[in-house]
């Protein structure tokens, strides 16, 4: 008796297999394109403002919670901070060249009496490692000062790009709290200009190859498009005088709304 015939074998498509494998929250790079985030992740906007010889974050505005949704990484959307598919008429080139080496053997070592401090380089200038009573170097070569110290590691803490991370030279524990997940599109009116995008809380990062990033706490994407360390930031966002354009953006309805 002949075997009844079977359905023909379907399979999801690579796109909805890669989605499935997502973590809850991720930041996908996609090709010559956007940032995809999924699993509502929040999105705010911040100033870098001084205050005194320090700087602090200020939150300008905080925009409606999506599920989803793509941010411009090629610096010519006519909808920020939203991809609009301006990068397909620009040509935008957005290969990643940054390395995917972790952090610890990227980054030079500074040891203090106190704290020890793991740089990698990768600055945003976004400048919260110059405090009034010095820059995060000096400070951990004086961290045998509790006050001097606190400063030190406040300052890595607060850097966006993830850079700047201190260790107890003793136990070897990170000294830095886990920051809630969101995203943040910082803007830096001291310089002038937009800066990066600053992801907080671990989010994954994934490239448009497939593969993810090390999970960091801490870490700055470009959103120019002129970074020579795409995805994240170099700063090349104050060379050029970037600016998103947010305010003349002609679409208010997909604009966020002011707090």
């Amino acid at each position: 008796m002949p075997s009844p015939p079977t359905s023909p074998t379907t399979h999801p498509s690579t796109e909805r297999e890669r989605s499935e494998r997502l973590p809850l929250m991720a930041i996908v790079v996609s090709s010559n394109g956007p940032y995809v985030v999924r699993g509502g992740v929040p999105l705010i906007q911040q100033a870098i403002v001084p205050v005194g010889g320090h700087r602090e974050y200020r939150t300008l505005r905080v925009f409606p919670r999506r599920a989803d949704y793509a941010l411009c990484r090629c610096g010519r959307s006519s909808n920020p901070p939203f991809c609009d598919g301006a990068h397909a008429d620009a040509g935008f080139e957005g290969s990643e060249t940054a390395s995917r080496m972790p952090f610890k053997m990227r980054a030079d070592v500074h040891r203090g009496p106190s704290v020890t401090l793991f740089d990698d380089g990768r600055c945003a200038f976004a400048r919260f490692c110059h405090r009034e009573d010095g820059d995060v170097w000096t400070l951990t070569e004086r961290s045998d000062d509790e006050r001097l110290k606190r400063e030190a590691v406040k300052e890595s803490q607060e850097c966006p790009a993830g850079r700047l991370v201190h260790e107890d030279s003793r136990s070897g524990a990170v000294l830095e709290e886990r920051l809630e997940p969101s995203i943040t599109l910082l803007e830096d009116p001291e310089q002038g200009v937009s800066g990066p995008v600053f992801v907080r809380g671990g989010i994954a990062l994934i490239g448009a190859d497939g593969s993810a990033y090390e999970p960091r706490n801490r870490y700055a994407l470009c959103r120019c498009g002129a970074s020579r360390n795409k995805p994240f930031c170099d700063a090349a966002h104050v060379e050029i005088g970037f600016d998103d354009g947010w305010e003349s953006a002609p679409s208010p309805k997909a604009r966020p709304r002011r707090t």
